[in-house]
């Protein structure tokens, strides 16, 4: 997980800066597993079928009303349809809640590849939400994102 937590291409999006220790790891996977006892939130690993290997985690982050999700791949795994997998299933069993009325993602307007997951995972682009995330990666700055959805 380190070595792509602390690469800049896969984290330039992501609301937090590179990895730079081992002390990360260990401190998102307490942080996964406390979320996951309190319901705070639901993280899940994404690994191919045949191989332990992490490649990424999506999570699903319930709200009053609906669940956000929030997503990170490792390079080498880009274009070959995983992310769209999992948000794909993890939308689906957000959606069949009790609760689950609408999943949404915010994506930055600059991230085309993140935009096209999420389309392609059933959502719709509902606006642009100005000034919206901090990216630290890119800018000290907060920056416009598209806001996508899909709700029953």
């Amino acid at each position: 997980m380190l070595d792509y937590a602390s690469d800049v291409e896969v984290t330039r999006f992501l609301t937090f800066p590179p990895a730079t220790d081992i002390s990360f790891v260990v401190e998102f996977l307490e942080r996964c597993e406390q979320v996951w006892l309190d319901g705070s939130a639901f993280p899940w690993a994404i690994t191919l079928h045949d191989h332990d290997e992490l490649l990424g985690t999506v999570e699903a982050r319930p709200t009053i009303h609906g669940v956000e999700l929030g997503y990170v791949l490792r390079r080498c795994a880009w274009g070959k349809g995983y992310m769209t997998e999992a948000v794909t299933a993890v939308t689906d069993w957000a959606l069949a809640q009790e609760t689950g009325y609408r999943v949404w993602a915010y994506v930055a307007t600059a991230n085309t590849a993140s935009q096209r997951v999420l389309e392609k995972a059933g959502m719709i682009r509902e606006g642009t939400l100005h000034r919206w995330a901090q990216n630290p990666n890119m800018s000290n700055e907060p920056s416009d994102s598209y806001m996508y959805a899909r709700w029953r």
